[in-house]
Formats: structure tokens, sequence, C-alpha cells
């Protein structure tokens, strides 16, 4: 009987295992002119969280940086919305969002900050 009831705990445990493992891990930042962007987590897949992304953008977007089991973040230079911005894909957020100001700087920006981020599944 206790090896059965044994066995019966391993195999629960194995199928929780398997769905946490198995859990949505794609997220996305669609990113469009003037600091225009939309952002999705959690979805099954890079291409369904992109599609999402760009669904929510708040103007019109046309680049996407998607991230699995990640971060992403979007930095534009306050001062000027529509001007240098930059984005970047890291495994953990403040790496994301510290390349995504220095990308912002080297495209010309003077005051830039970070406008969006996500991050996904650990990230």
């Amino acid at each position: 009987m206790r090896g059965a009831i044994g066995l019966r705990i391993v195999i629960a445990a194995s199928v929780l295992f398997a769905s946490v493992a198995t859990a949505n891990a794609a997220g996305a930042i669609a990113i469009g002119s003037c600091a225009a962007y939309g952002y999705a987590y959690d979805h099954a897949d890079a291409a369904s969280a992109e599609a999402a992304a760009l669904a929510n953008c708040s103007g019109t977007c046309k680049q996407v940086v998607t991230t699995k089991k990640g971060c992403v973040a979007f930095a534009i230079d306050g001062r000027k919305p529509c001007g240098a911005h930059g984005f970047a894909n890291a495994p953990k957020l403040g790496l994301a969002q510290n390349t995504a100001l220095k990308h912002c700087y080297k495209h010309g920006g003077k005051d830039c900050v970070i406008r969006a981020w996500i991050c996904d599944a650990k990230g």
C-alpha cells in the first residue's frame, strides 16, 4: 500500500513539474515613432507575443523586440520623444534597461529614460 501511494506522489509531482516547465514564457515590446509602444507577456510563443504587442501599440509600431524567459526594455529621449531611442533584450531587467539607455544615448539622445519594459517567466 505504501509503495502505491509513493508511486502516485511521484507521478503527481512529475505531472506538476511538466506543466510548470511548459508555462507561457514569451513576451514582446512593439516600438513605434514618437515614443509609441505596445507590450505583451505570458504568451505561448514569440509569434503570438509579437502579434499582441503590435495590437496593443499606442501609435504606429513597426519594430518588435521579443524575449523568451528574459526582459526587454525601451528607452526614449525624455525631452524629444520623437528623437533618439534604444531597446534591448537581456536575461535580467537591469541589464536590459542599462543597454537600452546606452543605445538611446549612442543614437543622439541627451536625456534618455526608460519608457517601457517587460519581463517574462523568471526574467
